[in-house]
């Protein structure tokens, strides 16, 4: 289980995120059940509805995936 502090920043790092990042890990997020979106869909769908898709199924998952985010310069 995710203690709150990784919550917290796994809604962080989602927030982060721009629409090819999303879709990219939405795309290849290993779940305990089939997980298949259009390509029509993610490249519609707002982009809050993504970020909270991707923390949902990550709190499912009970993991933090492998963000990679820039760094700050």
């Amino acid at each position: 289980m995710l203690e709150p502090n990784q919550v917290e920043e796994l809604i962080c790092l989602v927030a982060a995120l721009d629409r090819p990042a999303l879709i990219r890990h939405l795309q290849n997020v290993r779940a305990s059940f089939p997980v298949d979106f259009t390509s029509e869909f993610l490249d519609t769908a707002d982009l809050d509805r993504l970020r909270h898709i991707l923390v949902a199924l990550c709190l499912h998952c009970q993991h933090m995936p492998d963000l990679d985010m820039p760094s700050a310069a």
